[in-house]
């Protein structure tokens, strides 16, 4: 009818008309701030708002003072932010492009539980890695790396943090861990890694990092904090005869598999998480030879036994 169709309304007076049916069937149908409330989740079941400009005008109004304007917006804040809590919204990107952040951060822990078969619980809900969890990600990556290149230490991706760098540059969306490889022979180089070593105990860096041995095996891990465990996993691979690279701790993966060193000499940089990360030299061969052929083009969710990629990807990524 000549109106505009709106996904969602935010901060301005609205009158909405819609089937008391409808309204009831949703989980929070009158939640504060509703109209906010109501737009999230009409946009998770399609719907669309139909704007009528000026078809209910407002009564006149005085001016709000100063003071009555803050405490208003303060307390809109603070519904906002118990709203986005509730429905689980992690990030907000908002009209002028700048985000708002509802997620994990270091003084809190990661937003999924223990990993189960390989899966964690954001993919059997059918979503995949929640965005705060994916910054997370990313820091401690970027972290890692530069510690390990200023250190000396040959490292390279492994697994499935090298199939999202040479799809996409980046962690793969549905990945809860980044994998490295590196020589067992330079981990002492690595201060952090040797003060683990030297002690026996996890350490924590002055960015607040935490580097410790894990308790599955012969590897380490570093965390982008005490309380949240998010985590780059580092593998010590050394060369037995033959020139085939190996290692003390194998957990049943599918990427768990020797390989010829000659894949790591040498490395190649590669576009990771923001920066230029070191890659065997035949990304795609090392990926075949780990994960099967077809699988930069065809990749799959860890554990498909329990949930397959062709489950929740339908041209749109999971929400």
């Amino acid at each position: 009818h000549g109106a505009d169709r709106c996904g969602a309304l935010d901060g301005a007076p609205a009158v909405l008309l819609l089937r008391t049916s409808d309204l009831f069937s949703l989980p929070f149908p009158l939640t504060r701030p509703v109209v906010t409330s109501l737009s999230l989740q009409a946009a998770v079941r399609g719907w669309r708002f139909l704007l009528l400009p000026d078809a209910f005008p407002l009564a006149p109004r005085s001016p709000p003072s100063p003071h009555a304007l803050w405490k208003a917006q303060n307390s809109l804040d603070k519904q906002r932010r118990t709203l986005m809590e509730q429905f689980g919204v992690k990030l907000e990107v908002l009209p002028d492009g700048q985000r708002r952040w509802h997620g994990c951060d270091k003084d809190t822990p990661r937003c999924f539980g223990t990993i189960h078969a390989q899966t964690p619980q954001y993919l059997l809900a059918g979503r995949w890695t929640p965005p705060c969890c994916l910054r997370a990600l990313r820091v401690t990556a970027r972290h890692v790396v530069a510690e390990l290149e200023a250190a000396g230490v040959r490292y390279w991706l492994e697994g499935g943090s090298l199939l999202g760098a040479v799809r996409l540059g980046d962690i793969i969306p549905w990945d809860y861990d980044v994998d490295l490889g590196l020589y067992r022979e330079d981990v002492p180089k690595c201060r952090w890694l040797a003060a683990v070593l030297t002690t026996g105990r996890p350490v924590e860096d002055p960015e607040g990092f935490f580097w410790e041995k894990a308790a599955e095996g012969e590897f380490f891990r570093v965390h982008f904090s005490r309380a949240n465990r998010l985590h780059v996993d580092l593998w010590p691979f050394y060369v037995r005869p033959g020139g085939v690279m190996t290692k003390d701790t194998w957990l049943g993966h599918r990427q768990d598999v020797e390989f010829p060193e000659s894949f790591l000499v040498p490395l190649v940089p590669v576009a990771f998480a923001g920066v230029a990360a070191k890659a065997p030299n035949d990304p795609r061969a090392f990926l075949e030879l780990k994960f099967g052929p077809g699988v930069v083009e065809s990749p799959e969710y860890p554990n498909p036994g329990v949930r397959r990629l062709a489950q929740d990807v339908d041209n749109e990524p999971p929400r």
